[in-house]
């Protein structure tokens, strides 16, 4: 990740209070269900005077929700989670290119798009959990959870689930085709009970005994550490962790991000707000609020996120990632991962 620029970020500053930023508004679509991103909203609303009007659903309702709109739609940002989700859109048509050498000088290159439509401004590992009373020897990674060493020890999601594609997706762009099919097969092979729930069921398996060995983002994990998480938090001293594939590619990263919609009506103030998020300020909120590390180096991570540890995170590309969610989907079915 690279490292903010201090006169790029006395610029962005000074471009947030002008007078020219405080007028008009920004309807914003969003898949973001976090209360935290409340102060986000309330801060660039405070600084700019544009005011922010929401509209809220699951990301794959608003992408077509967009399309449907046409030239005629209202939206000028879409927020969402997970690469796919982003490209998702972009393929759509509802997103459009845009200059802004502050995003350009602040969010690193692999957690952009190649052709400048969306920008990941949070990020997520998805990392190997275990429990500790039953696991000497736990995977260190992504491959290692295939071994028939740990048959019948896995929880995994649904290959339905967006976090599950990109995983695969990125294993596609690592390894090749191949090497991700034998790695699909061999997880599902070696699963516990057949996928199901969202990541904090994936470490609730591991308290209740269903699993020895489970996959999530870190953002869940770190929440629990935070504040009390049913089901989890009382017994989370037995679940160990480890940040896979610290000698090879590194960490698989999941990206929260949003573009500028296509047909934007306030497209000017949809860029501030872009920005705004890739400011410290907004930076700090999306770790210090939601347990997720920021996307851009440098800014101070909230206590919960700190305790895991630092890491080597993959920085392949994830426009390119995101490219292989077809396939990957073809892999799925073609080895039963449901």
């Amino acid at each position: 990740m690279l490292k903010s620029s201090s006169a790029i970020a006395a610029a962005l500053v000074a471009a947030l209070t002008s007078a020219a930023a405080a007028e008009g508004e920004l309807n914003l679509y969003s898949s973001r269900h976090y209360d935290t991103d409340e102060r986000l909203y309330t801060d660039f609303e405070e600084a700019t005077g544009i005011k922010i009007n929401r509209i809220e659903g699951k990301a794959d309702e608003l992408i077509e929700r967009m399309k449907a709109e046409g030239a005629n739609s209202p939206a000028d940002i879409l927020l969402t989670v997970d690469t796919s989700r982003l490209e998702r859109a972009k393929d759509a048509g509802v997103l459009q290119s845009i200059d802004s050498a502050v995003l350009e000088e602040r969010i690193p290159a692999n957690l952009q798009d190649s052709d400048n439509q969306w920008y990941g401004f949070s990020q997520r590992a998805r990392i190997i959990f275990f429990d500790k009373n039953d696991v000497a020897n736990p995977p260190m990674t992504y491959v290692d959870l295939a071994k028939p060493e740990y048959k019948g020890m896995v929880c995994h999601r649904s290959s339905s689930n967006v976090y599950s594609q990109t995983l695969l997706s990125a294993v596609i762009e690592n390894h090749g085709a191949e090497a991700a099919k034998g790695w699909a097969q061999g997880m599902v092979d070696n699963f516990a009970r057949d996928p199901q729930g969202g990541d904090t069921d994936q470490l609730r398996g591991l308290v209740s005994g269903e699993c020895d060995i489970s996959v999530a983002n870190t953002y869940y994990f770190a929440r629990a550490l935070r504040k009390d998480v049913k089901g989890l938090t009382p017994e989370i001293e037995m679940i160990g962790w480890v940040f896979p594939a610290q000698e090879a590619e590194g960490a698989h990263m999941n990206l929260s991000g949003g573009g500028v919609a296509a047909h934007a009506p306030n497209k000017d103030n949809a860029v501030k707000f872009l920005e705004y998020l890739a400011s410290d300020q907004a930076q700090q909120y999306f770790s210090a609020g939601n347990d997720e590390f920021p996307a851009v180096e440098g800014v101070a991570l909230a206590e919960s996120v700190q305790k895991l540890g630092e890491f080597k995170a993959d920085d392949v590309d994830l426009s390119a990632v995101a490219k292989n969610v077809p396939e990957a989907q073809k892999i799925f079915n073609e080895v039963g991962w449901n």
